[in-house]
C-alpha cells in the first residue's frame, strides 16, 4: 500500500515569485516561471540544501546550527489571502508583502495540510510540505510601503492562514497557470498528548 494518498484535489499556480535577498527586502518579485532543483527554488535567497537554525526550531538546537533545509519554498492560499486581506482592511492581499514564492488556488484549508503532504505538479515536479508557517511581524514594513497604516495587522490576520513552507523533493520547472495536485500521508491522526509548553 502506498505511504502517499493521490487525493481528488487538484489546484493551480496563480502566481510566483522570488526574493533575491532576504536581508535587504522580504518582498518577492513577481515571475511567470521558476526553476526548481534540490537546492530550492533559482535565484530564491532563502534556498540551498542546508540553514542555521533560527527561532523556530530553538527547542531543538541552538541558534545557528546548521540543519536541513525544509524551509526552501513559501506557499501560500489564494483563498486564505483574500481573507487575511478581508480582515486587514485592504482589497487585496499582494503575495509579494510575505515573501511568498508560490500562490494556489483550489486546495481547502490549505496551511493546516498535514506535514509530509505533497504538492505534485503535472509535469512531475513536486515539492513535499514541512509544515504550516507561522505569520510574524517582518511582512508589516514590507506592507506599510504600499498599504500605510495595514502593516500591523498582518500578524494577527495571518494566524492559521499563512500558508506552509516545503522542500523541492523532484526537481522540474513551475509556470503560473500549472495544476496542483495534493497528495496526503496514508496515516491517522496523532493521539498523542498536547504541547508541553
Amino acid at each position: 500500500m502506498p505511504a502517499l494518498i493521490k487525493t481528488k484535489h487538484v489546484g493551480k499556480i496563480v502566481w510566483l515569485g522570488v526574493v533575491s535577498d532576504r536581508a535587504a527586502a522580504l518582498r518577492s518579485a513577481a515571475v511567470t516561471e521558476l526553476a526548481a532543483t534540490f537546492d530550492g527554488l533559482e535565484g530564491e535567497d532563502h534556498g540551498g540544501a542546508m540553514r542555521p537554525s533560527c527561532s523556530r526550531v530553538r527547542t531543538q538546537y541552538p541558534k545557528g546550527t546548521v540543519i536541513r533545509n525544509t524551509r526552501q519554498i513559501c506557499v501560500v492560499s489564494a483563498e486564505e489571502m483574500a481573507a487575511v486581506a478581508a480582515e486587514m482592511g485592504v482589497e487585496v492581499f499582494n503575495p509579494e508583502w510575505c515573501g511568498a514564492n508560490i500562490v494556489v488556488e483550489g486546495l481547502p484549508d490549505f496551511t493546516h495540510l498535514p506535514p509530509s503532504s505533497r504538492l505534485q505538479m503535472s509535469d512531475g515536479t513536486t515539492l513535499t510540505v514541512d509544515m504550516e508557517n507561522q505569520p510574524c511581524h517582518l511582512p508589516a514594513p514590507v506592507i506599510d510601503e504600499d498599504a500605510p497604516g495595514h502593516g500591523r495587522a498582518f500578524k494577527q490576520a495571518a494566524k492559521g492562514r499563512r500558508g506552509v513552507t516545503a522542500w523541492v523533493e523532484r526537481e522540474g520547472n513551475l509556470r503560473v497557470g500549472d495544476s496542483v495536485t495534493l497528495h496526503i500521508p496514508a496515516q491517522r491522526a496523532w493521539r498523542g498528548e498536547g504541547p508541553t509548553v
